[in-house]
């Protein structure tokens, strides 16, 4: 019997796909990198770019958050998405730059169409913990 591709996917996680820590830490710099040049978000992060402490914190949590929901080892132990954009009035145009960031970035890095939807449907299921609350 044969294997189809979509059971070839199936069979490998999205963790996997991504690949692994080490792929996931390439991602989220590569899209941090996308959010300091990007005028939509620029704003919201030129703040920590003397703050690199800070700066790497984000990135751990970033990571941390895309090892959670593509079934990898971490949990996420931050806070909840509303918790952390509070009172930051971030509006769709915003969101949607930022998603924008992160989806370029994962097919700069050779990431398969599939694969970045099945991120996209992830961040657009956070959205609602994110845009202005």
């Amino acid at each position: 019997m044969r294997t189809s591709i979509a059971q070839k996917l199936n069979a490998v996680t999205l963790y996997e796909r991504l690949g692994g820590s080490a792929g996931i830490r390439r991602i989220v710099d590569g899209m941090v990198d996308r959010h300091l040049e990007n005028p939509a978000i620029k704003p919201r992060f030129t703040p920590y770019i003397d703050q690199p402490e800070r700066v790497e914190q984000i990135k751990r949590h970033y990571c941390t958050l895309f090892e959670a929901h593509s079934n990898g080892p971490r949990a996420y132990d931050g806070r909840s998405m509303v918790e952390t954009h509070r009172g930051m009035n971030i509006d769709e145009t915003e969101y949607m730059a930022a998603m924008d960031d992160i989806l370029e970035t994962m097919k700069s890095q050779g990431h398969s169409e599939d694969t970045r939807k099945e991120i996209a449907a992830i961040l657009y299921g956070l959205k609602e913990g994110i845009i202005r609350v």
